[in-house]
């Protein structure tokens, strides 16, 4: 697959069948993650993989008590109430894999760097033929000290990128995207 396939491919995955993901293609993914470029080459990044369902579940929960005490009121806000109000709702999917990316020192582009990684492990899945969605609801969470309790993260890491991994029940289906709105200078 070339690297435009991959790009113009890659969707968010919310379906995902109950197989897991082999350890030697988590590692690739990770691998492939450490390729990303970071600021001054740092490299801050730790990679955490979560594959017990029951810990997936119980961060579920926590993150979405948070949310529902912390997100502000907005155009989303209702849409958000409902979802995370809904005891059927975890915000993994019930995806096999979570791979939370976290910067491991700090820096003014810890975030940037993580992100770059991120997206990296994320085309290198899709070309595995797995599906992945950045899981923006745990984020809040996994950056409190509970969070970080939970699963056993250094006081001093910053959770950016919680990226759920897994086989796709089915091909998500493309998206629209906007025409890039491009200004020219000179």
């Amino acid at each position: 697959m070339n690297i435009n396939e991959a790009i113009s491919g890659r969707r968010s995955t919310r379906e995902y069948t109950k197989e897991a993901v082999d350890e030697l293609i988590i590692r690739r993914l990770i691998n492939a993650a450490v390729q990303a470029p970071s600021a001054v080459n740092q490299q801050p990044w730790t990679f955490t993989v979560i594959r017990d369902q029951e810990l997936l579940d119980r961060v579920s929960r926590e993150a979405k008590t948070y949310l529902l005490a912390t997100v502000p009121a907005g155009t989303q806000s209702e849409h958000f109430y409902s979802m995370l109000n809904d005891p059927g709702f975890q915000i993994f999917y019930h995806a096999p894999v979570l791979i939370l990316i976290s910067g491991s020192a700090p820096g003014p582009w810890i975030v940037e760097d993580c992100a770059l990684a991120a997206e990296n492990l994320m085309l290198a899945a899709y070309a595995e033929g797995l599906g992945t969605c950045w899981i923006g609801f745990a984020q809040g969470f996994l950056n409190t000290p509970e969070g970080k309790h939970v699963l056993g993260l250094p006081a001093g890491s910053r959770p950016v990128a919680p990226i759920i991994v897994g086989h796709p029940k089915s091909a998500p289906a493309p998206v629209q995207h906007k025409d890039a709105e491009i200004r020219w200078i000179g």
